[in-house]
């Protein structure tokens, strides 16, 4: 019952900005830590960013001071705010999270979004 939606993708040149939104929906109870990770043709699936129920934030090497994950709670919606884009960040970018489906029995499950497109090209 539980899905994970992004949002926001397409096609921007470098230098651009773009901003990725995932909406998980269902029964839950309570989501845990949320993160994006992406995968470029051939190569595979990386972490981008994290961010847990405290707020708590890291990111790859290779986006940060770029890349701004954040959450709202009241919403279930992880964003990720990509500034400077660079060829190099086209992927597939997939929305990540370990939650419990009310009621909260049983193990944390983790849970993936489809994925959207971000094309980084002049």
């Amino acid at each position: 019952q539980v899905q994970l939606v992004e949002s926001g993708g397409g096609l921007v040149q470098p230098g651009g900005s773009l901003r990725l939104s995932c909406a998980a929906s269902g029964s839950i109870f309570r989501i845990y830590t949320m993160g994006w990770y992406r995968q470029a043709p051939g190569k595979q699936r990386d972490l981008v960013a994290t961010v847990t129920g405290g707020r708590s934030t890291n990111y790859a090497d290779s986006v940060k001071g770029r890349f701004t994950i954040s959450r709202d709670n009241a919403k279930n919606t992880v964003y990720l705010q990509m500034n400077s884009l660079k060829p190099e960040d086209t992927a597939v970018y997939y929305c990540n999270a370990d939650l419990h489906s009310y009621p909260p029995y049983g193990e944390v499950r983790n849970y993936w979004g489809q994925g959207t497109q971000v094309t980084v090209s002049s």
